[in-house]
């Protein structure tokens, strides 16, 4: 039972995703999820421990933060119609409330000194000697390519908070193991983020614990068949330790950006070579993908 509810709302928050500015009224989206108002609402703030509402709002804000640091050639006026807010004042009013200042404000703001959870800001120096390290670490760790990356199909479990990931690997390999999927030694693992940790809380980040299928699937209970398309991305490789990741993430985006390009408006995610238990030095060997226009 718990697994039908998982896909319904699986379907809702894809729906929510790729429908910013419509109408996501209780009862439009209780009817995606095929169940009454009154149950689907009290089903919803139990798998993802928020109230409709407040997920759509919150979900809609961070999108419009997104596109005001990195598409500048977005006007304010078409960001909040794209992320399905009503008036200026309204935007104003949800984007104060989660950022402490307001959109116009927060544009001018350098994107690594704001955060929604919590950065201390940092004085001149200390951030440009910050910069300095971290290129220099990025040119001994990396190169980047620019690749066109074929259509991809994935097995995915939908997992809301950082700290839950681990735990949806394994459901997913569960799922995966007795069906023989995991038979192959080169089997792939990865993740796919559909919000970002510049604007969003870690414990309320989405993602997807996925791995790496042949062709296309129909979702089955909590596991869901995903498919990437065809897209231009940019692909680097790292082998780095778990508290690296961060790091690596930031200077591919510094990189994207120095380099002139803009994100599309899909999921960056990562593909993983090696399980990093086995690797002598605890490394994980990483290929991560930004998808740019």
């Amino acid at each position: 039972m718990i697994n039908n509810y998982i896909n319904r709302i699986n379907n809702v928050l894809n729906f929510i995703e790729h429908n910013l500015d419509a109408n996501l009224s209780l009862e439009t989206i209780a009817q995606i999820a095929h169940y009454s108002p009154y149950h689907f609402h009290r089903i919803f703030k139990v798998i993802t421990n928020e109230p409709l509402n407040s997920y759509i709002n919150r979900i809609r804000v961070e999108k419009a933060a997104g596109l005001l640091y990195r598409n500048k050639e977005l006007s304010i006026t078409e960001i909040y119609l794209q992320c399905g807010f009503s008036s200026p004042a309204a935007f104003t009013k949800s984007f104060k409330k989660f950022y402490e200042m307001n959109p116009s404000e927060f544009r001018k703001v350098n994107p690594d000194k704001y955060s929604k959870i919590g950065q201390k800001e940092l004085n001149k120096e200390t951030y440009l000697r910050k910069i300095e390290q971290l290129l220099n670490w990025r040119d001994m760790n990396t190169t980047f390519e620019i690749k066109q990356v074929p259509e991809l199909h994935f097995a995915t479990f939908t997992q809301i908070g950082v700290q839950g990931l681990q735990s949806a690997f394994t459901n997913l390999m569960d799922w995966a193991g007795p069906k023989g999927l995991l038979a192959q030694s080169d089997f792939k693992m990865g993740t796919i983020f559909y919000d970002s940790f510049k604007v969003t809380d870690p414990d309320k980040v989405r993602m997807k614990a996925c791995l790496l299928i042949e062709k296309p699937m129909s979702s089955e209970d909590e596991i869901e068949g995903v498919t990437l398309v065809a897209h231009k991305c940019i692909v680097t490789r790292f082998e780095i330790a778990m508290h690296e990741f961060e790091q690596a993430w930031t200077s591919v985006f510094m990189w994207m950006n120095e380099n002139g390009y803009l994100k599309a408006d899909k999921q960056p995610f990562e593909i993983y070579h090696n399980n990093f238990n086995e690797h002598p030095k605890k490394m994980c060997v990483v290929d991560m993908y930004v998808p740019v226009q």
